[in-house]
């Protein structure tokens, strides 16, 4: 007999794509329970998004930046 965490499984992948995105977000969210971190981890996403429309920052291809990141660790 299926667990409910099957069941729910089972049923979310019947969701789109932008569902399951929405589900995501949503069960990420229920996982967040210190105010201040979140606070914190918003401040730096908007100073983030504030340096790249000032051009103070780049942005780079995902590929670009995992080909990075591997080169880095390997050392």
């Amino acid at each position: 007999m299926p667990t409910q965490l099957e069941i729910v499984q089972a049923q979310a992948m019947q969701l789109t794509l932008a569902e399951r995105g929405e589900l995501l977000e949503r069960l990420i969210t229920s996982l967040d329970t210190d105010p201040k971190v979140e606070a914190a981890w918003e401040q730096l996403a908007d100073q983030r998004e504030a340096e790249l429309d000032s051009g103070l920052a780049q942005d780079l291809p995902g590929d670009e930046v995992m080909t990075r990141l591997r080169a880095r660790l390997a050392r």
